[in-house]
C-alpha cells in the first residue's frame, strides 16, 4: 500500500471538514424551511425551530391549497412553462444557428442588435404600451411572445455551435441537405447539453415569474399564475399578522388556530420550489456539461 505523507493526511482532513461544513451550510436553510412549513404557525413565533418541526401540522399547506383559484393558476403556470420553454429554446437555437453561419452576410449587424438588447431597455411603461398595441393584454400569450428570444441564451447557444466542427455541416451540404435539414438533424442533436441548460434557465424563470401576471393579467383570475396567487396569499397573511405582539401573546396562550406569515412563507417556498427540485436531477448532467463545454469551446 502507498504510504500517505503527513501533509497529504492533513490536507485530506481539512478537505473533508470543509466539505462537511459546506454541505451543512447548504442544506440547513432548506431543512429549516421544511421544518417551519410543517410546524404549527403560532408555535413558530416562539422561535427555536431548526431541523425538525416542534408541533407537526399540515395547516400551512392547507392554507396554501385552500385558495379556490389555485388549481387553475397551477395549470396556467405549467402551460406557460412548457410552451414558453419549448418555443423559446427552439427559436433561440434557430437564430443562433443562422447567425453562426459565415455565409450569412447580415450576421454581424443582426448579432450586434441582439446583444444591444442586453444593455438597452426602454423601460416598463413603453413595454406595457408595446404589449397593449400588440393585443396581448389579458391573453395567455403575453407570457410567451414578449420574451421569445433571449440575448443571453442566444449567446450561449451560438458559442456552443461555433465550437462544433465545420466538417459536419460541410458534409451534409455535399449530400444535398439544406440549412433547415442540417439544423434539425445535425445541429440540434449535437447541442443537447447546451439546449438542456438553456431550457432549464427558461423553465425556472417562467415558473417563478409573477410580476408579468400582475402587470398584464392582474384583473383576470382565469389567467393568473401560481406564483401570483401565492404572492397574494402571502401578502394577505402578512397584513393579518401585522400586529406581531398580539400574535405572540396568542402563541403563549396556546392558541394555534392561525397561520402566520413565517409559516405560510415557508410552505409557499416549498410548493413553488418542489417542481424545479424534481426536474433538476434529470437535467443535471446536461446542465453541467452544457456550461463547461460551452465555456471551453467559446
Amino acid at each position: 500500500m502507498k504510504k500517505i505523507s503527513i501533509s497529504d493526511l492533513i490536507f485530506d482532513i481539512f478537505k473533508w471538514v470543509f466539505l462537511v461544513f459546506f454541505i451543512a451550510a447548504t442544506l440547513y436553510p432548506i431543512l429549516n424551511t421544511v421544518a417551519v412549513a410543517l410546524n404549527d404557525g403560532m408555535d413558530t413565533l416562539r422561535g427555536g425551530i431548526y431541523l425538525l418541526p416542534r408541533q407537526f401540522t399540515l395547516d400551512n399547506f392547507r392554507a396554501v391549497f385552500r385558495r379556490p383559484t389555485l388549481m387553475n393558476a397551477a395549470f396556467i403556470s405549467v402551460a406557460r412553462t412548457v410552451i414558453a420553454t419549448l418555443t423559446q429554446t427552439f427559436l433561440t437555437a434557430l437564430l443562433a444557428y443562422i447567425l453562426s453561419r459565415k455565409e450569412f452576410i447580415f450576421r454581424v449587424p443582426i448579432t450586434l442588435l441582439v446583444i444591444l438588447t442586453m444593455y438597452l431597455n426602454a423601460g416598463m411603461i413603453p413595454g406595457y404600451i408595446w404589449t397593449q398595441k400588440l393585443g396581448l393584454l389579458n391573453t395567455f400569450w403575453v407570457y410567451v411572445i414578449p420574451g421569445i428570444i433571449s440575448a443571453f441564451n442566444f449567446l450561449v447557444i451560438r458559442t456552443y455551435i461555433n465550437g462544433l466542427p465545420d466538417s459536419f455541416v460541410e458534409s451534409a451540404k455535399m449530400d444535398g441537405a439544406g440549412h433547415l435539414r442540417i439544423f434539425w438533424s445535425i445541429i440540434l442533436p449535437l447541442c443537447k447539453p447546451v439546449l438542456a441548460t438553456v431550457a432549464l434557465f427558461i423553465a425556472v424563470w417562467q415558473w417563478n415569474s409573477w410580476f408579468d401576471a400582475m402587470l398584464f393579467n392582474g384583473f383576470n383570475d382565469n389567467l393568473s399564475t401560481l406564483q401570483y396567487e401565492l404572492m397574494k396569499l402571502l401578502s394577505s397573511v402578512m397584513s393579518q399578522g401585522a400586529n406581531a405582539d398580539s400574535m405572540r401573546n396568542a402563541a403563549e396562550a396556546g392558541n394555534s388556530s392561525m397561520v402566520t406569515p413565517a409559516s405560510v412563507r415557508a410552505a409557499t417556498t416549498i410548493v413553488t420550489a418542489f417542481p424545479i427540485v424534481c426536474l433538476y436531477p434529470f437535467l443535471q448532467k446536461y446542465f453541467v456539461s452544457g456550461l463547461t463545454i460551452g465555456g471551453v469551446k467559446g
